[in-house]
């Protein structure tokens, strides 16, 4: 499982089981930490999630500004969480995927309206599609 921490909202992604295809799943809009985090985690019983990776959304000259930041403390909540606190949480570079993904969108010639609704998750599947193909990359490459 991905997650594009916005302020207002965190996108999701997941990937098959074969840790194949990132696929966007969902966008939770923001709220009391508490719903946000039992939102998540019935995605995550839902979905039988193994991890979860967070976009890291460093500065362009690769420093970390308050972004990454809240980020990080997000990370740590998570972790508080009883049902989480052994879960697998790593971070991900996420330099440029909104811009990406919004690019990919006007491409498609979807209006701002369809663009807006679907961006978070889709940014979300962009940033674990980068891990998967790290991962298939480590494998092949010994």
């Amino acid at each position: 499982m991905a997650l594009d921490i916005g302020s207002k909202t965190i996108g999701i992604a997941l990937s098959d089981r074969t840790h194949t295809i990132a696929s966007p799943h969902s966008t939770i809009a923001r709220g009391k930490w508490q719903k946000d985090l039992e939102s998540l985690k019935s995605v995550i019983r839902a979905e039988e999630v193994g991890m979860i990776l967070l976009g890291l959304p460093l500065n362009m000259d690769g420093t970390e500004g308050p972004s990454c930041q809240a980020v990080r403390q997000f990370a740590r909540n998570l972790q508080k969480d009883s049902e989480l606190t052994d879960f697998p949480i790593d971070f991900w570079d996420e330099r440029l995927s909104t811009s990406a993904v919004e690019r990919a969108m006007i491409a498609q010639d979807l209006s701002r309206s369809k663009r807006d609704a679907k961006i978070d998750a889709a940014a979300a599947a962009y940033i674990l599609e980068g891990f998967l193909n790290r991962l298939r990359n480590q494998h092949s490459n010994p």
